[in-house]
């Protein structure tokens, strides 16, 4: 797996455009010279990270996303928390929610051994978002590289700009234009949510939804209530995909046309806006369609911020600033 990961990589390079924005600073070439086994040393702890738990693919690939809202991809996200410095991990959608940071530790540790301060957290991130979508059977892209660690991190941005899972199309849609993504992006990118679990109150709406509504699934709704039954549910967990959980594909969109996308947010796609259900039949019927989609809108997410990148740095640690 991982050689033909590299061969497509490789592939992609040889036939890449050459009329790319001159003026943003991510490239495909960054780590060529500085740090060839760069690509090679992310994938393989990906590989053995899935391969110990398949739910970590949607762990770091939800990790990426969530630092790119939150003035780009900056690797703000892995920041900890000291006395004089709040960071990221503690606003409401991270909280007790984010995972995979070990993985981005072990990751950094090798690569500071190989490259000392040559290989960006956040260019880990956007590295690992692509590996973790290749080996749940997705398709591959080239990763551009070059991206800076921040030196600052916003809690206060993280609560407001990351989409929450009962969001409607509306507030959805005005999230992702914040960041300058737009609505096409938004339901590509949405997709990502054909793996990967979610808690219980992430989808609380959705258990109280009404069985003399038309475009409610009763049967999957019940199923979701008896799961989450009983006292404490906080923990309890359902798959974002129930018919293919692990697997990279578009079960997600097949999902929403039959009422049986979990979040709120996912099925509101579907029910709230002509527009985002036209897409949603598309992909639902054409996955090539989704992957193309998908592979471009995560392209141009994991740009933003790329050129405002003044002050920042190559973390030795990336939890912590130099």
């Amino acid at each position: 797996m991982q050689i033909v990961l590299l061969w497509l990589i490789m592939l992609m390079k040889v036939n890449s455009s050459s009329d790319s924005d001159s003026e943003c600073p991510l490239g495909s070439d960054t780590y060529k010279y500085s740090c060839p086994e760069a690509e090679a040393i992310i994938f393989s702890w990906v590989e053995q990270a899935i391969s110990q738990d398949s739910r970590m693919a949607a762990s770091l690939l939800r990790l990426h996303f969530h630092d790119c809202f939150v003035n780009g991809c900056d690797g703000s996200v892995l920041l900890d928390d000291r006395e004089d410095f709040v960071g990221e991990k503690t606003a409401a959608p991270n909280l007790n929610s984010l995972r995979g940071f070990e993985v981005i530790d072990g990751i950094k540790s090798e690569l500071e051994l190989v490259c000392p301060q040559t290989v960006s957290c956040a260019d880990i991130l956007a590295t690992v978002a692509r590996d973790s979508v290749v080996l749940s059977g997705g398709p591959a892209w080239e990763v551009e590289m070059g991206r800076k660690d921040s030196i600052t991190a916003s809690k206060e941005a993280a609560n407001n700009n990351i989409p929450a899972p009962n969001s409607t199309v509306d507030v959805l849609l005005a999230k992702f234009q914040n960041v300058g993504l737009n609505l096409q992006d938004m339901v590509a990118l949405s997709g990502a949510h054909t793996i990967g679990k979610a808690r219980c109150p992430t989808f609380r709406s959705r258990l109280e939804s009404r069985s003399d509504s038309s475009d409610v699934n009763m049967e999957f709704i019940e199923s979701l209530q008896e799961l989450c039954s009983g006292g404490d549910n906080t923990n309890k967990v359902a798959h974002l995909d129930l018919a293919t959980p692990a697997t990279f594909d578009n079960q997600y969109y097949v999902n929403l046309l039959s009422g049986e996308g979990l979040l709120p947010s996912d099925q509101a796609l579907l029910n709230g806006n002509d527009h985002t259900r036209q897409i949603v039949e598309t992909y639902a019927v054409d996955p090539s369609a989704f992957y193309e989609d998908f592979k471009y809108s995560m392209v141009k997410m994991a740009s933003l911020g790329s050129l405002t990148q003044t002050d920042g740095q190559i973390r030795r640690d990336c939890r912590t600033i130099n």
